[in-house]
């Protein structure tokens, strides 16, 4: 195989790494390494919620539902995805915090691939 491919499994790579699959955070040598993008696969009980606030946000984030129901909490509104494939896009400075209403799974992609952010926390250091 390539050192170029990698073949995995998003449940299982996840459990690895808090969900994220893809970024800067990847060993260089990792096909999985980018500057540019992050991508999660999170998997969230029912209840589980972001323990605080991201605020300062330096990336553009797109959240899909793959399963479940999920909140996201944006500076004066809240957003629920109920249906598979719901989506939610939201800009750099965008404030925002999560919620599982029920046991849910999401694809998240962010971009760029900010170093300083932590993979293991999604905060600064």
């Amino acid at each position: 195989m390539s050192d170029t491919v990698y073949i995995g499994n998003a449940g299982k790579d996840a459990a690895l790494d808090r969900g994220w699959l893809l970024g800067h955070f990847k060993d260089p040598a990792d096909p999985r390494h980018s500057e540019d993008v992050e991508i999660k696969w999170g998997v969230h009980p029912r209840g589980d919620e972001r323990a605080e606030w991201v605020t300062g946000e330096e990336r553009t984030a797109l959240l899909v539902l793959v399963s479940g129901r999920f909140r996201v909490e944006l500076p004066g509104r809240s957003v629920v995805l109920a249906e598979q494939g719901d989506y939610v896009v939201w800009g750099r400075g965008v404030d925002h915090s999560w919620y599982a209403e029920d046991e849910s799974v999401v694809l998240t992609v962010r971009w760029p691939s900010v170093s300083g952010y932590r993979a293991g926390a999604d905060t600064r250091p």
